[in-house]
């Protein structure tokens, strides 16, 4: 594929061939492999994250390719492999089995009671397990190529195995993560890998030493508490105090800085689109009001890079089932590649 690039040119128009942004590269000639799980089998709220990945690849082929950090950051190679249509076929059919779930629960009853739903939730724990199993062996496969692995859920449970594949070559990282959830629940809703539990659940990893929050709005007791006791391993930025601290004169540069220096040198961003002020995010899972605008979560990315830190990995997730929330997620997609190719380029 790479020795069509000297006829390739980055301001046409751009081609719909299965390819994030219709760039000309296949999985050997790209850098950075990106991985689609169309997955969202325990949302609680709104569905539709599952369509995001293609939602994205759909928008992305609108994108003008110049980007102001990185201009020549496409030639890095990006390839997205098809999105897997069984794992899409399985979420639609586990997802109505977690409704009789979250069904029960909602009506206040046992998962015990008649009939006993407690197989179905064992079905769709292990359901989800096979996924993250798939996309561990899947990163890995890639990384030992010496290639660079991005994620687009699904919903935000999407990238567990990659975190796990991260730990596995990396002894010491940290995590930078946007949202307007913690999503650090104990198996919310009885589901042990649900989307409200992707931090809590990468918090049993230790070789990440340290979570970031910024933008969460939405939480509970347990959650906060989590974060008041983790001797400082997580750190909570929540929206309402970014919000106090900028409406009395504090800049979003020295929040950066600040928020940065939590981080250790390796970090990877977990990008779930409801950090953002719903304007740019309306059919995603769970919106909530408030949050950054897109310009001030990139201001704070290439922030991260300034300071030297490398980013080792992204994802995208919990991207709605529309094509304006496609066309922002394609957009967060595609400036992540740049700065993390960004990071590891410079010495």
């Amino acid at each position: 594929m790479s020795n069509q690039l000297p006829d390739y040119n980055p301001s046409g128009v751009g081609e719909v061939n299965g390819n994030l942004l219709g760039l000309p590269f296949d999985y050997e000639s790209a850098n950075l492999i990106v991985f689609a799980v169309p997955w969202e089998v325990t949302v609680s709220y709104g569905a539709g994250t599952a369509n995001g990945p293609q939602r994205i690849l759909d928008a992305s082929i609108q994108l003008d390719l110049f980007d102001f950090d990185n201009p020549d950051g496409w030639k890095q190679g990006i390839y997205l492999v098809e999105i897997p249509e069984d794992i899409l076929e399985k979420n639609h059919y586990y997802r109505n089995l977690a409704a009789q779930i979250i069904e029960r629960l909602a009506q206040g009853k046992a998962l015990t009671d008649t009939p006993d739903l407690t197989p179905v939730l064992t079905e769709i724990n292990q359901a989800s397990q096979q996924v993250n199993e798939w996309l561990f062996t899947q990163s890995q496969a890639a990384m030992n190529k010496g290639k660079r692995v991005a994620v687009i859920g699904g919903d935000h449970s999407s990238p567990l195995g990659y975190f796990q594949a991260l730990a596995a070559k990396y002894p010491d990282f940290g995590i930078l993560h946007i949202d307007a959830h913690a999503d650090l629940r104990d198996a919310y809703e009885e589901f042990e890998f649900s989307h409200a539990s992707i931090m809590f659940n990468a918090m049993k990893i230790p070789q990440i030493s340290k979570l970031v929050q910024v933008g969460l709005r939405d939480i509970c007791q347990d959650e906060v508490d989590m974060i008041n006791q983790s001797n400082n391993r997580i750190v909570a930025y929540y929206d309402p105090a970014i919000k106090q601290k900028l409406y009395s004169g504090s800049t979003w540069m020295n929040l950066c800085e600040e928020i940065i220096n939590h981080l250790p040198e390796y970090v990877y961003i977990s990008f779930d689109v409801d950090g953002l002020d719903p304007k740019l995010c309306p059919t995603t899972g769970t919106p909530v009001p408030g949050g950054l605008e897109l310009e001030q979560s990139f201001y704070l990315f290439r922030e991260l890079v300034n300071s030297g830190r490398k980013i080792i990995g992204f994802d995208v997730c919990e991207v709605g089932d529309a094509e304006w929330d496609g066309n922002v997620g394609a957009r967060i997609v595609y400036k992540l590649a740049n700065l993390m190719d960004l990071s590891q380029r410079q010495q």
